[in-house]
């Protein structure tokens, strides 16, 4: 029965663990960048984007097609180090833990 209450209250403390992590993630702000910085977007470790910031040499009507693109190579960039900032909390969070390979949580 001892370890059923053990395995009951490091849930416990995993499911804590998980909720800190989200505020975290909620809090936490990545840039990505493209066009040699030409392009910015800012966003939440969880993916919300807060802010994007555009040189004015690309706010040509003959630019918008490579304006376009920098844009999404930027989220694209800032995606991933969010990503990134992610799978280090979880490797955190998770060390020590017997979890399967391969299994991956909804966060």
């Amino acid at each position: 029965m001892k370890d059923i209450m053990g395995m009951m209250k490091k849930a416990q403390e995993f499911q804590q663990r998980a909720q800190e992590m989200q505020q975290e993630a909620a809090s936490t702000i990545v840039e990505g960048t493209s066009g040699g910085g030409l392009v910015t977007v800012s966003m939440t470790a969880k993916g919300d984007l807060r802010g994007m910031k555009i040189d004015p040499s690309l706010l040509k009507p003959e630019e918008a097609e490579i304006l376009e693109d920098l844009i999404v190579a930027a989220h694209a960039d800032a995606r991933r180090k969010g990503d990134d900032f992610m799978q280090s909390k979880m490797s955190e969070m998770t060390a020590g833990l017997p979890i399967p390979p391969g299994m991956k949580f909804p966060f």
